[in-house]
């Protein structure tokens, strides 16, 4: 008999203390659960031109690396003394875009084949533009509700218009809203630091001859720092394979027209648009009186990597010698 009570006993027991335990839990959570989560904030990615030149500290001999300094950044430089007793100078190699201080076209030629020719190289790593650099991103999470506290309409209102209001303040602070002329600038003075630092590391060297050579890209940035800095220590500038940056607030053919050092051009044939433009820097050197521009153009050599790089290092090693000046 006692059996037969004790179940709807025990049933009637934890029907009563079950909702109590659960709204107590319930309490307690929402007691020690934050209404808000603190967006998680990651760190800014490493820059492509700091992972390839890491790559190249594993790969080149020591004594061929330079840490040298461009402001508060550091980089790497590779320098290759002439081989010669009395070294003609030392050519300063400014790579592209997304290329590093020992790229297999022409900055890796150029840099370890000039000492044979008397010169000392030094081939700089450039940073990434900050207008493709990764940005430090935000995760947004999702705010915890209190079952609890239902919202008002009231409240509905007020939320929305916080919201809204703040993402009119991070769209009036967000990076993206910069202009590509902004974004010109600042790489300008980034890439024109490092080659400040790496003139100046020429000159350490006590040479007679400092020469300016840059390929892709960088021939525009070379150039535009000869236009810009009108450095009295650069005697030469040579541009290789020419390119202008889509964030370029000037026309090539424009900076070239108003260079006062010689300057050779040194292209291959390639697009109509390629050849369209190089017509229009040849012209504009013409416009400017005692113009020491020249073009020199190069065939491509599909399949003979070697021979072409080969071709392009005796051409430029004719250009800078002093019997050429």
């Amino acid at each position: 008999m006692l059996h037969t009570y004790r179940t709807p006993l025990m049933a009637m027991c934890l029907a009563l203390i079950l909702p109590c335990a659960a709204q107590v839990m319930a309490a307690d959570s929402a007691d020690t659960a934050p209404s808000e989560q603190t967006p998680t904030e990651r760190q800014p990615l490493p820059e492509r031109s700091q992972e390839d030149a890491v790559a190249l500290e594993r790969q080149l001999p020591g004594q061929e690396q330079q840490t040298l300094q461009a402001g508060s950044d550091n980089f790497l430089a590779l320098f290759k003394p002439a081989n010669s007793s009395d070294p003609q100078g030392a050519v300063v190699i400014v790579p592209g875009t997304g290329e590093s201080a020992d790229w297999p076209q022409a900055i890796g030629p150029l840099r370890r084949k000039l000492p044979d020719a008397g010169w000392h190289s030094l081939s700089l790593t450039l940073p990434d533009l900050l207008s493709s650099a990764a940005q430090s991103r935000v995760e947004p999470t999702v705010a915890r509700v209190e079952q609890s506290t239902p919202a008002t309409p009231a409240d509905t209102v007020t939320n929305i218009e916080q919201a809204t209001a703040a993402e009119s303040d991070a769209a009036e602070t967000s990076p993206a809203q910069d202009t590509i002329t902004d974004l010109g600038n600042e790489d300008a003075q980034r890439i024109f630091a490092r080659i400040d630092a790496g003139i100046a590391y020429a000159q350490q060297q006590k040479v007679r001859s400092i020469i300016l050579l840059g390929h892709g890209s960088g021939a525009y940035w070379t150039a535009l720092y000869v236009q810009q800095r009108q450095p009295a220590q650069v005697q030469k500038l040579v541009m290789v394979a020419a390119q202008t940056p889509a964030i370029a607030n000037q026309r090539l053919d424009d900076l070239i027209a108003s260079l006062k050092i010689p300057t050779v051009d040194v292209l291959y044939a390639g697009t109509p648009q390629a050849a369209k433009a190089a017509l229009e820097r040849l012209q504009a050197s013409k416009r400017q009186k005692d113009s020491g521009y020249r073009q020199i153009k190069l065939n491509t050599l599909p399949g003979n990597q070697a021979a072409e790089q080969d071709q392009l290092v005796r051409r430029v090693r004719g250009w800078v010698a002093p019997a050429d000046s």
